[in-house]
């Protein structure tokens, strides 16, 4: 196996490079993104690349002729990017290095990073849907995974191979540069006034682990990767000891600004979740790729909060003092 991680400089790209390197089937790791991994890597080959930069991200693919390919070149909005960015670079990361991929001739397996954004609002469909609902995306960040989705259709395709699509639960974690996770850590915390809906989260341990799965097994077609339970916006806020704070539809986009100005960006696929829930069947996870997610929701919402607050380091002259 030669493996391509696309987007290997984030949290989860990092992490799945690092499990390839231990597994003796994976002959080559190189990965790509924007920003440089925080984590070491032994075997791993990185280089810097800006998806914009569409001949240099092509040429590099096309050299490199990869058997596989984890495509984490998926952007979320608010996360490490403006909504705006987050979607030219996605849209640009999956057209360039997905076709690349497939041109280079080597191309046996392609597995992209999806999510339950893709199915909408609960209003619109089955409150916990399973891999076989229509998809129906009520946000910017929904329609970019439906694109990503088809842009990796389209390749399997045209070259008659397997395509798996992961629809991770959103992946939240201490170390995880995730929107809705500095949302939940906030003092006060945005929630509906007229309901409580239950979401669903992922950590990044289990998330990481059932990318690995996928490329091994080569699974094919779409998978949910959930955490086990739920949680609602309040049952959260109260678990983290913030303050619930009760909005009525009209003031939610007042809500994003005062919440962008303390430091936590929101999205609409954020204020969807808060607003409607986010939960979904896990069943064919550990049917199709062999694992199951380990944490469940409370679990992971646990962590999070447990997380330990940055306490600033005396200076030397304090110190001596």
């Amino acid at each position: 196996m030669r493996v391509l991680v696309t987007g290997m400089g984030g949290e989860l790209g990092t992490k799945v490079a690092q499990l390839l390197e231990a597994r003796p089937e994976v002959v080559d790791i190189v990965g790509c993104d924007f920003v440089p991994p925080r984590r070491r890597l032994r075997r791993a080959e990185f280089r810097r690349i800006d998806p914009r930069n569409r001949e240099k991200l092509r040429d590099f693919v096309l050299d490199f002729a990869p058997t596989h390919v984890a495509h984490f070149g998926v952007y979320e909005p608010a996360s490490r990017l403006s909504p705006a960015q987050a979607a030219k670079r996605t849209e640009l990361a999956s057209m360039v290095a997905l076709s690349a991929a497939a041109r280079a001739g080597a191309l046996e397996y392609v597995v992209v990073r999806s999510g339950l954004e893709i199915y909408g609002p609960r209003r619109n469909r089955a409150s916990v849907p399973d891999e076989s609902v229509p998809l129906a995306p009520g946000t910017p960040y929904g329609m970019s995974l439906l694109k990503v989705e088809g842009a990796a259709a389209g390749v399997g395709r045209r070259h008659d191979i397997a395509i798996g699509a992961l629809r991770y639960a959103p992946v939240v974690g201490s170390h995880v540069p995730s929107p809705l996770g500095r949302l939940l850590r906030l003092p006060a915390v945005p929630v509906s006034a007229f309901g409580d809906p239950p979401f669903s989260l992922v950590h990044p341990d289990d998330a990481c682990a059932a990318m690995v799965a996928a490329l091994l097994r080569k699974a094919d077609g779409p998978v949910n990767v959930v955490g086990a339970g739920a949680a609602s916006p309040w049952q959260a806020a109260r678990l983290g000891g913030r303050l619930p704070l009760p909005l009525i539809p009209p003031l939610w986009g007042a809500a994003s600004q005062v919440v962008e100005f303390m430091g936590a960006a929101i999205a609409p696929h954020i204020v969807e979740l808060l607003r409607y829930g986010r939960t979904a069947s896990c069943a064919r996870c550990a049917e199709v790729l062999g694992v199951s997610p380990v944490l469940s929701t409370q679990e992971v919402l646990r962590e999070l909060y447990e997380w330990a607050e940055v306490v600033p380091i005396a200076s030397v002259r304090e110190a001596v003092a």
